[in-house]
């Protein structure tokens, strides 16, 4: 198995940038789709973006294509979520996910899942 560790998180404000990272340990994020969902109060968990176990390809929600960018070092064994031009609409606490499955746009097929990090964006 695996855990997961997001950082990263904070309070800033609309138009800013924050990048995000997820640690892994005990498996390599290789072994896994990795995925970043998000969780606005009052509403259901969203996917954000994953990339593939092969690392070849990512995907995102279409709300935050050209927005966000998820990328992974294998070296360090972390997942990052690079988000610019932050909304107040992107407020949540946003989660790492580990998946087996290839659906990994659903969060009920994550296996492992992180702890969390918030993010706030002020006017």
């Amino acid at each position: 198995q695996v855990q997961l560790v997001e950082s990263g998180g904070g309070l800033v404000q609309a138009g800013d940038s924050l990048r995000l990272s997820c640690a892994a340990s005990g498996r390599t994020v290789g072994s896994y789709h990795m995925a970043w969902f998000r969780q606005a109060p009052g509403k259901e968990r969203e996917f954000v973006a994953a990339i593939r176990r092969s690392g070849d390809r990512t995907y995102y929600a279409d709300s935050m294509k050209g927005r966000f960018t998820i990328s992974r070092d294998d070296a360090k064994n972390t997942v990052y979520l690079e988000m610019n031009s932050l909304k107040l609409e992107d407020t949540a606490v946003y989660y790492c996910a580990a998946c087996l499955s290839a659906i990994f746009r659903s969060a009920i097929n994550a296996d492992y899942w992180g702890q969390g990090t918030q993010v706030t964006v002020s006017s």
